[in-house]
């Protein structure tokens, strides 16, 4: 374990706290740790303020996790919802792709039903990270396929 863990859950502590206070939720979003990791520093903390934002394509983008396995891990801890989608970095040097969701690997289908088991009822806030024309049109072909599985 790093020398500064106990460091970093300490500083969370705070803002935890701070936020507890103010009536607001802290949220960890996926990305750059293991799922393992977000569920041990939770465990740790133990507070009932303390939450995952999970972004299905950050996990896959920075190589971390299957999506649909990492709620396995930590289910019971997701307060939000990012529905991106996107591909595993392919190189050592490079994050993965970003693509329109229902274009990369996550399983949205069996990802929204994983959200279902593990009771999350919360919102599906369409994420998708470039401009124009085609943004839009992937929004809106997201908001059909999402609408779709959580439809089944």
């Amino acid at each position: 374990m790093d020398t500064k863990y106990h460091e970093t859950v300490a500083a969370v502590r705070a803002v935890l706290d701070r936020c507890k206070a103010n009536g607001q939720n802290f949220l960890f979003e996926t990305g750059q740790e293991t799922p393992i990791t977000l569920k041990r520093i939770i465990e740790d903390l133990g507070k009932e303020n303390l939450g995952i934002n999970i972004d299905p394509a950050n996990l896959l983008l920075y190589g971390k996790a299957n999506p649909v396995d990492a709620l396995d891990i930590f289910g019971e801890y997701v307060m939000g919802v990012h529905a991106k989608d996107g591909e595993y970095p392919t190189d050592g040097m490079n994050l993965g792709e970003e693509k329109a969701l229902g274009k990369g690997r996550v399983n949205f289908e069996l990802f929204v039903k994983k959200l279902k088991e593990v009771n999350y009822n919360g919102t599906l806030t369409i994420e998708r990270e470039i401009s124009g024309e085609e943004q839009i049109r992937d929004i809106k072909e997201a908001q059909r396929l999402l609408e779709l599985y959580i439809n089944n």
